[in-house]
């Protein structure tokens, strides 16, 4: 079942009071709670799908069991498309469907794991951690790039780490989750360690090099787009 989703009253519209939002909600980010123990209990990827030409998002969200990888449960929201798109303003856009697709779940989301940023962001702000203090859930970032941020290449087997800096700060790591495939980039979004969020994320990742619940959640909202083309 798709939830259908309005943007909501008093909703940032002007990249000025978004920037404000994220400094408000940014103050309470936990950064000194390890998480649940990768393999225990559920993992959630959350993701969205566009249409900019109808100005129509879809986002998904997809509970594994943490263990097995099997599928427990499965949610899908869609909505207009709630802010422009602006660099480092992006979970504007995305927030009102994924919360809509949470709150559909039939059961707990446990980890929730997004296909974007969490400290790893200009302001320290991504859609992770914009997502786990609004929710108070457990949430990592699981990026394709690296953003703006540097790091040195990680050697080459799967597990192999580099720090991503911010000039001298660790805002997050690139992993190798297959040897010698391209890493992901990980960051911490609320409440849990950067050593976890990478634990969780090689557990996640059995045979691809993106992890099994964004592969999922990709698939899930991009059909559900489709769906609205159809309708």
């Amino acid at each position: 079942m798709t939830t259908t989703v309005p943007v909501p009253d008093g909703w940032p519209s002007t990249e000025e009071q978004a920037r404000a939002v994220q400094d408000e909600l940014r103050e309470h980010v936990i950064l000194d709670e390890p998480g649940p123990p990768p393999g225990t209990g559920h993992v959630t990827g959350v993701d969205v799908a566009y249409d900019d030409e109808r100005d129509v998002v879809a986002a998904a969200a997809v509970v594994l069991d943490a263990s097995s990888l099997s599928l427990v449960a499965e949610a899908t929201a869609v909505g207009r498309v709630s802010f422009p798109y602006v660099p480092g303003l992006l979970a504007f856009r995305e927030i009102p469907t994924v919360l809509a697709a949470l709150d559909a779940l039939p059961c707990p989301p446990g980890l929730v794991v997004c296909d974007g940023y969490g400290l790893a962001h200009p302001r320290r702000f991504g859609l992770a951690s914009h997502l786990g203090v609004l929710t108070g859930l457990p949430t990592i970032g699981v990026a394709k790039n690296p953003f703006t941020f540097a790091h040195d290449d990680p050697a080459t087997p799967r597990g192999s780490t580099s720090a991503l800096l911010a000039g001298t700060e660790e805002v997050g790591r690139a992993l190798r989750t297959r040897d010698g495939v391209k890493p992901v980039f990980v960051s911490v979004g609320h409440r849990v360690s950067l050593p976890v969020a990478c634990a969780h994320t090689l557990a996640l990742t059995p045979e691809y090099r993106l992890p099994e619940t964004t592969r999922r959640a990709d698939a899930l909202c991009r059909e559900a787009l489709r769906r609205t083309r159809s309708g």
